[in-house]
């Protein structure tokens, strides 16, 4: 594998080398430099874009052309006329200066290619077909390919390192924004424009008195002939699994329609191959569209998540069954009046394999190793659906109003063997729901008094249910030596189950109803063009409710009540239930002063508080009422454009959700138990952060770092008590701070038809840890660094070479563990003879330590396509996925108290041949 690698680089670095460069200056006909004046190389052989650039303040461009070619040079700018000029070129450089005349000297020159990229205000524009060689099928491979755009390994699309929070196709929302599913599911062929929207302002009234660089959004504008059309492609497939009995299907319809009045989005999925369009985990954490009011007050108030959110990635299961249907919409009855929604169902069925191994650090804890084998299976059926309104009958007012609403019935089933435990059976359900609604109001009384109200109100009610079954001798429930009891049997003692069982069948049932209101008013003042004063009130009303029971059921099938014998620091006895009321409130006065002074954008602000907690449990009360002042400031550097540098510091409160509070037992499983603290405090931090980034359209060179810092004064930490390998955590406000620092950076930049980058990440993190009565410090420190190489050919074969190497440190008091993974990956793709596609991709990764042994694996898949001409309605594709047919991946980690090695087992080898039929 290494010497295809150094093969493919080799041709790639070659490549480059058989051209030469061609630079000027471009001027105006008096003779100063042109800043953005666009210059293309259109191939005279073969009729194609061979090259583009964009002048730099001085008006210099540097564009890369094949040796002994003839090339039409065309340069253009706005309000003067375009020059066109024949070039021939040698095996030497060229320096050639143009001059642009006014408008009313020449005729037009006609320009035959569009600039693959260019800028209008904050609105940057790709023009796609510029970067398509034929072997792109969907709007994730076209994006790939554009400079300053990447997706991440969640499939996210990243912009100058910012999350794109919003995606439109022709202005019209994609459900909702999720940029994932616009990504997997629309068609590279119907995509004409990319605009990337910076500074994205989802309030048009608001754009002028709010910093928005964090926010950027995309819009896919379509192809002339895609409006008032049904588009998009219908495919299915099918194999032969591994195993004799099973066969594999897909079907997956993805159809479009837009109109300017209305809009029809249907995406379908039915398979068992593992390609999914959304995991379960992306629905969890579908957000559609929601923000709280409150993000920037300095409050942060957690609810929790009480439902199965470990359930496992679709990449990490042995068998999967899966079913998608989404559809989403949108309709204009009148230009004042926009209407949309969605609604989502997804169901899956999972089988996991999973062997682990870990060893606790500390002798001290005289806890034992462990290892294990778990086998599970999961089902989880999910439905959203959301309906939206914005009304704006004038300028001046809008009204918008969003109602969503979630509800999925998830089970988890997992058979589980532990060297110290021995056999486990384990059952978890749940099936909450969630209504959330949002209605926004923003009225400009003038031009220096602009008004904004925000209010959202959620309703949650989850209902998990946990059972496990454990293996139980009772003839050895009081041996003298510990180690020839069973691992449960002291902790059963605690919970006060009956022991005289030959299991120990545990159950619990828990409730939790949280119903909150979350709004704020506010009021801008425009001073002048330079500044605005803005005045927030608002306020955080919560009310979260909690019930839980820890029973048994005995061998005989009759039900018992156990009552426990374990006790609080304070000695008091704790019990096998709960019953508490969380009642929060927060009422905040915001101030913040904008002011724009050259190129400096600063502002400084603060919000105080008053704050009030209580929570009843068995007839007691526990309350707290108190003022807090939270100061945070910004201010941003814009250098040009496309350079900036913000600094930014904010003071943040954070409170815990009700199950922290509840002083009862909960079972989180059956190795994990808790009881909260009722006297618990919130958590105060101080936050830094400093963001740069450059996107330099002359050379192509896109730059973003991040540095953040992060530091907790009375962090909420668990008291954490082992008893074997079964522990008992209880919180508490740490007195000892905790920190963290964050560095995150990339280069990327463009040489003609190759791109490379280089993303390197850095993080330092000091955290308190207490168990078993001893307070240590860990300190961890890791660094990666992801150096990429890829070509855009329009016609030769395009290769993406990538190298990921990461290094992680852990101290743990006396033990330093290192983790240390190398994973060199390579994609590669070929349009041939303008009908076949040919797509492959390879990944080794090895692991290391100097704990454990080197692990590694591989992965491989590939596909060949044959469509008759790019215009062909039909494809024919077969595709395999895991060609070596390896049955497991490995991990190796560290936690606070541990060091960690595991194998999941993963899907075999599949082969499919599909058949897509396009509209």
């Amino acid at each position: 594998m290494k010497n295809i690698l150094a093969l493919l680089f080799t041709l790639v670095v070659m490549s480059s080398f058989a051209q030469i460069k061609m630079q000027g200056i471009v001027k105006d006909s008096i003779g100063a430099p042109l800043e953005l004046a666009n210059i293309i190389a259109i191939n005279k052989d073969t009729n194609t874009l061979e090259s583009y650039a964009i002048t730099n303040a001085s008006g210099k461009y540097v564009i890369s052309l094949s040796k002994n070619g003839r090339y039409s040079i065309q340069v253009s700018y706005i309000g003067l006329k375009s020059v066109d000029e024949t070039i021939e070129t040698k095996e030497v450089d060229i320096t050639k200066d143009f001059t642009m005349l006014t408008d009313n000297m020449l005729d037009a020159v006609e320009l035959t290619y569009e600039m693959p990229v260019t800028i209008k205000g904050d609105t940057l524009i790709y023009n796609a077909d510029s970067f398509k060689s034929g072997t792109e099928r969907k709007l994730e491979d076209v994006l790939k390919k554009l400079p300053g755009v990447e997706i991440t390994a969640e499939g996210k699309i990243e912009v100058e390192g910012k999350e794109v929070t919003k995606l439109m196709v022709n202005g019209k929302d994609f459900f909702d924004g999720d940029s994932k599913l616009a990504t997997k599911n629309i068609p590279s062929n119907a995509v004409d424009k990319i605009q990337v929207l910076r500074n994205y302002a989802e309030v048009g009234q608001l754009s002028g008195v709010q910093n928005n660089q964090d926010n950027v959004a995309i819009n896919i504008k379509l192809k002339e002939g895609k409006e008032n059309f049904w588009f998009g492609d219908v495919t299915v497939g099918g194999g032969v699994a591994p195993s004799p009995n099973d066969e594999l299907y897909l079907v997956q319809p993805k159809l479009f329609y837009y109109s300017p009045k209305y809009s029809v989005n249907v995406i379908g999925d039915l398979n068992n191959t593992g390609e999914v369009a959304l995991t379960g985990r992306d629905l969890r954490n579908f957000g559609g569209g929601f923000r709280r009011p409150s993000s920037s007050s300095g409050t942060s108030l957690n609810l929790g998540d009480n439902g199965l959110s470990g359930l496992t990635n679709i990449d990490d299961s042995q068998t999967v069954e899966s079913k998608l249907a989404a559809v989403n919409f949108s309709y204009s009855p009148n230009k004042a009046l926009d209407l949309s929604g969605f609604i989502i169902y997804n169901s899956s069925r999972l089988r996991t394999r999973e062997e682990s191994f870990v060893r606790y650090t500390n002798p001290e804890l005289e806890i034992p190793d462990e290892e294990t084998i778990q086998t599970g299976s999961e089902a989880t059926n999910q439905g959203l659906a959301k309906l939206s309104a914005a009304y704006k009958p004038n300028a001046n007012n809008q009204l918008n109003y969003d109602v969503l609403g979630r509800i999925s019935s998830d089970s988890e089933t997992q058979n589980e063997f532990s060297s110290v435990v021995g056999n486990t059976y384990q059952l978890d359900e749940a099936k909450p729901f969630s209504i959330n609604q949002n209605v926004n109001y923003y009225y400009t009384l003038n031009e220096n008094n602009i008004f904004a109200f925000e209010a959202q109100h959620l309703i949650k009610d989850e209902d998990p249910f946990y059972n496990a079954i454990l293996v139980n001798d009772p003839t050895n429930n009081n041996a003298t030596d510990p180690s020839d009891r069973d691992a449960f049997d002291n902790t059963a003692l605690s919970l006060g189950l009956d022991r005289d069982q030959l299991g120990y069948d545990l159950n619990q049932d828990r409730r939790i109803k949280s119903n909150q209101l979350d709004a704020k008013l506010d009021y801008y003042n425009i001073l002048n063009s330079k500044s605005n004063i803005n005045l927030t009130l608002g306020t955080i009303l919560s009310t979260q409710k909690f019930n839980s029971n820890i029973f048994q059921f005995l061998d005989d099938g009759s039900y018992f009540d156990p009552t426990a014998s374990l006790t609080n620091e304070e000695g008091d006895v704790l019990l096998n239930e709960n019953d508490t009321e969380y009642n929060f409130s927060d009422i905040y006065l915001g101030f913040h002063y904008r002011l724009k002074t050259g190129k400096f954008t600063i502002t400084p602000g603060f919000s105080v508080h008053a704050y009030g907690n209580k929570n009843t449990q068995f007839g007691e009360t526990y309350e707290d009422n108190f003022f807090r002042i939270l100061p945070d400031f910004e201010t941003q550097i814009q250098f040009k454009k496309s350079e900036s540098l913000t600094f930014r510091y904010n003071m943040k409160n954070a409170f815990t959700d009700v199950t922290s509070l509840a002083e009862g037992l909960v079972l989180n499983n059956y190795n994990s138990l808790q009881y909260g603290e009722p006297e618990l405090q919130n958590s105060l931090s101080h936050n830094l952060s400093l963001r740069y980034f450059s996107f330099n359209l002359f050379n192509y060179t896109n730059v973003f770092a991040i540095l953040n810092y992060n530091k907790n004064i009375d962090q909420i930490r668990s008291f954490t008590n082992f008893d074997n390998v079964i522990r008992t955590n209880t919180y508490f406000n740490s007195n000892f701070a905790d920190e963290s620092v964050t560095a995150i950076g990339r280069i990327q930049r463009t040489f003609g038809k190759l791109r490379a980058s280089m993303r390197v990440n850095f993080n330092y993190s000091k955290n308190n840890q207490f168990v078993q009565d001893v307070r240590s410090v860990n300190e961890t420190f890791s660094q990666s660094y992801t150096p990429e190489l890829r070509t855009n050919f329009r016609e030769a074969p395009n290769v993406s070479l990538k190298y990921l190497y990461r290094v992680s440190d852990t101290n743990q008091g006396d033990n330093d563990t290192q983790f240390i993974t190398n994973a060199p990956s390579v994609e590669f793709d070929a349009y041939l003879w303008k009908a076949l596609t040919f797509r492959t991709d390879y990944s080794y990764t090895s692991q290391s330590s100097n704990v454990s042994d080197t692990q590694s694996y591989q992965t491989w898949n590939a596909s060949l396509a044959y469509r008759k001409d790019q215009d062909a309605k039909w494809e024919y594709q077969i595709r395999a996925t895991n060609l070596l047919n390896i049955d497991s991946e490995v991990n190796n980690g560290s936690s606070n108290i541990s060091v960690y090695s595991s194998e999941t087992f993963v899907l075999p080898r599949f082969v499919t041949f599909r058949l897509t039929y396009t509209l």
